[in-house]
């Protein structure tokens, strides 16, 4: 996005699905929902879930549905009015949201503080008594702020909350988003900012949220940075590159490998798919992530 209004993560779907049918797709297309009929076909090293988001021509209740005859986990990013559809399905909420403001309005700007730290106080213990453990949050934009400073507003408001998270047994996990393409002005741009605040905070409640297409977008390297920094990663998630679109060989990363750097770390947590499908079928597309991943 360049100097254009900023895009919800659902406005940017409905664009761009509107022109999707003309993209490349791998080969093969077609066959895939035959292969992947339920959890039992899949090896499920790496728990993988998908976020809604991507899909919004589907229900939650249709995506649980068809979530489920996949072998997925859960569903990314729901906040507590999804989580019984959820649970219906015995599926979690692999990444809770519904606390933060908006992806602009983080924790590094005092003035936000307020309400971020009303609501999260109140979120964190919707999640814990949901049975839930992750809850996503954002830095905000620079808005002209130098991020050191960024930085010390971060620690000031997290650290009012962070106690309160710690006591329920809930992470606290910031995203990781390119300011290249899709987030220009995000503060938390890049891995080294976020493992600082990690180190300042010094709390296992707090980690990133490792998201692979946005740090190959803005600083590469990923399988180098994941064996090196995985302990200060909480969860991860997919998407090609270029475009956001199918993780297949019609785009660069490698996940396969990443899924087995992943692997190879000993982590526990979860993968969410969160590309914007091209294909006719988008279910299609996420079904060959699924079998992409299960490595």
């Amino acid at each position: 996005m360049m100097k254009q209004k900023k895009l919800s993560r659902r406005e940017a779907v409905k664009q761009v699905m509107g022109a999707s049918t003309a993209l490349l797709i791998a080969p093969s297309f077609g066959t895939m929902e035959s292969q992947v009929t339920n959890e039992k076909t899949l090896k499920g090293n790496i728990k993988q879930s998908v976020c809604q988001w991507c899909y919004p021509d589907y229900s939650l209740e249709e995506l649980c549905v068809h979530a489920k005859k996949m072998g997925l986990v859960g569903i990314d990013l729901i906040g507590p009015e999804g989580w019984p559809t959820l649970k219906k399905h015995g599926l979690i909420s692999t990444m809770c949201n519904g606390a933060e403001i908006s992806l602009t309005e983080g924790f590094n700007d005092p003035q936000h503080h307020p309400t971020l730290i009303e609501r999260y106080l109140k979120q964190i213990d919707l999640v814990a008594d949901a049975g839930y453990t992750n809850l996503i949050c954002f830095s905000g934009n620079r808005n002209g702020m130098d991020d050191a400073a960024g930085l010390e507003n971060c620690l000031r408001g997290l650290k009012q909350i962070l106690p309160h998270a710690e006591q329920r047994g809930v992470v606290l996990q910031m995203e990781l988003f390119n300011s290249k393409v899709d987030h220009p002005d995000y503060m938390c741009d890049n891995t080294a900012w976020g493992i600082e605040l990690c180190q300042r905070l010094d709390s296992p409640n707090f980690k990133l949220l490792y998201d692979i297409y946005h740090m190959q977008i803005n600083e590469g390297d990923i399988i180098r940075t994941i064996n090196d920094h995985h302990h200060y990663f909480g969860h991860y998630h997919t998407a090609g590159v270029p475009g956001r679109h199918e993780i297949d060989a019609s785009q660069e990363l490698n996940y396969p490998a990443i899924m087995r750097a992943i692997l190879a770390t000993g982590y526990q947590g979860y993968v969410a798919q969160e590309f914007i499908p091209t294909h006719a079928q988008p279910l299609e597309s996420l079904q060959q992530a699924v079998l992409i991943c299960d490595v």
